[in-house]
């Protein structure tokens, strides 16, 4: 849990009990950061929110362009670090050049029975490393580190983990109920909210470039590169980047 929240709210929204933390004032514009999908357009059900501009990076940042491109009418704008990350298992098929492959050594790890012990033994060491290879120039403390590390004590944390990777590759099937969408979403759909996308400069994660994927974005659009030294979890290490795009992006 992040400790700057002073509380967290609970809501039924769906399938799951969703906790989650309010910030800003509650007239101020809704601004929606968080992880899967479904359950994101499900929560805004719960809350009573119409429209939100949705903000991430990672994970994040792929469930925002899910939610922009299959639920455009609930997306009033989007910030993306590191642009288009809709993915599919049929392209996920595809092999990549040997130094692409090697950027996801993790993704081969975790097909394997020995990584999920290994995931399982070395959590925190292990996100530790992709810490530091992902963002290079980010000289992150033990506190910070340690306020995200307490999530990966969830007992749920490690599975969700290796089926996630797994299911890329094919080795995993998802849940039935939603292979319409999960068809839908191999078709690599546009995205048409106005969207800035974001970028570090020093990001060490696999990530495509800026102009591979400026035209799945037909709606009012602009890139960013952050420099200074910024790698992978641009949020964290360059906030205020982050931050003024979330603003801005409603008046591109």
């Amino acid at each position: 849990m992040n400790t700057s929240f002073t509380s967290l709210k609970q809501v039924n929204a769906g399938l799951l009990s969703v906790g989650y933390a309010e910030a800003g004032p509650a007239e101020g514009p809704v601004v929606l950061l968080l992880h899967l999908a479904r359950d994101a357009v499900d929560l805004m059900d719960a809350l009573r929110i119409h429209k939100a501009t949705l903000a991430g990076f990672d994970w994040g940042a792929r469930t925002a362009n899910i939610v922009a491109a299959l639920w455009p009418e609930r997306c009033k704008a989007l910030v993306s670090v590191s642009g288009y990350l809709i993915g599919s298992q049929e392209a996920g098929r595809t092999p990549l050049p040997p130094s692409a492959e090697l950027q996801w050594w993790y993704q081969y790890y975790f097909a394997t029975d020995r990584g999920t012990k290994g995931y399982d033994k070395y959590r925190r060491d292990f996100a530790k490393l992709i810490w530091q290879l992902a963002s290079p120039k980010w000289t992150f403390d033990e506190a910070i580190f340690a306020r995200s590390a307490a999530a990966f004590d969830n007992p749920d944390h490690v599975s969700i983990v290796i089926h996630n990777y797994r299911w890329r590759l094919g080795l995993v099937q998802g849940q039935a109920q939603y292979d319409e969408l999960e068809k839908r979403l191999s078709a690599a759909p546009g995205i048409t909210v106005p969207t800035i996308t974001l970028e570090g400069d020093v990001n060490g994660a696999p990530h495509p470039e800026p102009a591979s994927y400026a035209r799945k974005f037909s709606g009012k659009y602009a890139h960013r590169t952050i420099e200074g030294g910024v790698g992978h979890n641009l949020p964290q290490e360059a906030p205020q980047a982050f931050a003024q795009a979330v603003i801005d992006v409603e008046h591109i």
